[in-house]
């Protein structure tokens, strides 16, 4: 009961899943998403501080083992990317990041499974889950061209979206800028996004944002 009232307080992120789910059905079940399907779980990527607050939220649901655990791997991780990239001790927002600088952060952790990553392949904070995670698997389509969303997905489907579907992906995309805008103004801070495990660690936030 706690979780679904959570999650009514972002419905961002309750519509982005239901923008998933009729993107899925149109597709006709060509995606290859599915329960146990962890690929897109792996690696280090960019998180905003809208998926931060959601994220904080699923770790307060959890026994305090299990959360426990979930913040001492990202710690970890995060404790590797301090050390190969000191800046980040200072500032740890990376939307400005020059794009060859977040590639090579990014390949370091490529084979890093998120910290809420369970070893059957379930997430543990599935229902607080970041905006990316609730649209990844829809193939992406720029100027007519087709491309799949990972690896896994070694066929695109012939069916495409339909412009009603691609015009609520644009105002879902819409509504998750106008809303880190003011949230950025709220916490003043000067960037959106930040890695993956630094999502799942608030007093590395705190002393960050601080310093």
């Amino acid at each position: 009961m706690a979780q679904a009232q959570n999650c009514r307080s972002f419905p961002l992120f309750e519509q982005t899943a239901r923008w998933f789910e009729h993107a899925h059905a149109a597709l006709l079940g060509e995606l290859p998403c599915r329960l146990g399907c962890s690929h897109c779980c792996v690696g280090i990527f960019p998180v905003t501080l809208l998926d931060e607050q959601i994220i904080r939220l699923g770790l307060n649901e959890l026994p305090d083992n299990h959360r426990e655990r979930i913040v001492k791997t990202a710690a970890a991780q995060v404790m590797k990317l301090t050390e190969s990239v000191p800046q980040l001790l200072t500032n740890r927002f990376v939307d400005h990041w020059p794009e060859q600088e977040s590639e090579q952060v990014i390949e370091q952790g490529a084979a890093w499974p998120c910290p809420a990553l369970e070893s059957d392949g379930r997430c543990a904070i599935y229902l607080f889950r970041p905006l990316v995670c609730r649209s990844m698997g829809i193939p992406s389509e720029d100027e007519g061209l087709v491309d799949g969303a990972c690896a896994v997905q070694t066929a695109v489907p012939l069916i495409r979206l339909s412009t009603i579907l691609r015009e609520e992906e644009d105002r879902l995309a819409g509504q998750e800028a106008e809303q880190l805008e003011v949230l950025r103004h709220q916490q003043g801070v000067e960037g959106e996004e930040i890695l993956l495990p630094f999502a799942f660690i608030p007093e590395v936030a705190a002393q960050v944002d601080s310093a």
